[in-house]
């Protein structure tokens, strides 16, 4: 057994595990989460009926290719600006009239 243990402590990372933390995170964040996920679909699906690239969505938003790739993972919690903004230059209705 302590020869097991050895071998497991010789490969063990050096840096901690974040797991704890990002599971602590998605459930405490789990509603917004949510909605990012689905808009991030929405812009994905649109994108692909326009042929459009994450780079040109971002040159028509004024914003980086990073934060767009940022957006499409479902992690970014967004702005009203952004919002906006996806919808004028994807033509998509992120936000449903009952919730204006």
């Amino acid at each position: 057994m302590k020869e097991a243990v050895n071998k497991l402590r010789k490969y063990q990372s050096k840096t901690p595990s974040k797991w704890r933390t990002e599971a602590v995170y998605r459930a405490e964040n789990r509603s917004w989460l949510r909605y990012s996920q689905h808009i991030a679909m929405l812009m994905l699906d649109r994108m692909e009926e326009l042929g459009m690239t994450q780079k040109a969505l971002a040159e028509q938003m004024c914003v980086s290719q990073q934060y767009i790739s940022k957006i499409l993972k479902g992690h970014e919690n967004l702005t009203l600006d952004t919002l906006a903004k996806i919808e004028d230059h994807l033509h998509i209705n992120v936000l449903t009239p009952e919730d204006v």
